[in-house]
């Protein structure tokens, strides 16, 4: 669904007022929608797309997927966890995953940026600076 410049600009405005401290607060978000679909403003449709989306983006940069060769011990979960939550905030949702083709060490997505320092993924570097 295509939306109006104002309609993105408004729906950018009310996400930034359901911020608290630089995070999502979700009981001010769901006053903002329920404001909004009872007054109904010229293209609210599009206004609550836009806001649906920059929440699910909101939510997509505070998950962590781990994945690693072999299981994990619980002390090296919170230590990856820990170290990341220095850099991305505290409220981190991470999930963690085996996946025996990476050889060894880890590779972990927080959001769009990943971190590749498994063996296959130093293998395939390899290969292709040849």
């Amino acid at each position: 669904m295509k939306i109006s410049k104002v309609a993105a600009t408004t729906a950018r405005r009310l996400f930034g007022l359901c911020q608290t401290n630089g995070r999502l607060d979700d009981a001010k978000l769901r006053t903002v929608v329920s404001r909004l679909v009872e007054s109904k403003p010229r293209d609210y449709a599009g206004i609550l797309s836009a806001l649906q989306r920059l929440t699910r983006l909101d939510l997509e940069r505070r998950k962590v997927t781990v994945e690693s060769a072999v299981e994990l011990d619980e002390a090296t979960r919170q230590r990856v966890v820990a170290g990341l939550a220095k850099q991305y905030g505290p409220d981190l949702v991470a999930q963690y995953q085996v996946n025996p083709a990476l050889l060894g060490g880890l590779r972990i997505r927080v959001g769009n940026d990943v971190f590749d320092g498994s063996v296959q993924g130093r293998l395939d570097r390899l290969t292709n600076a040849f």
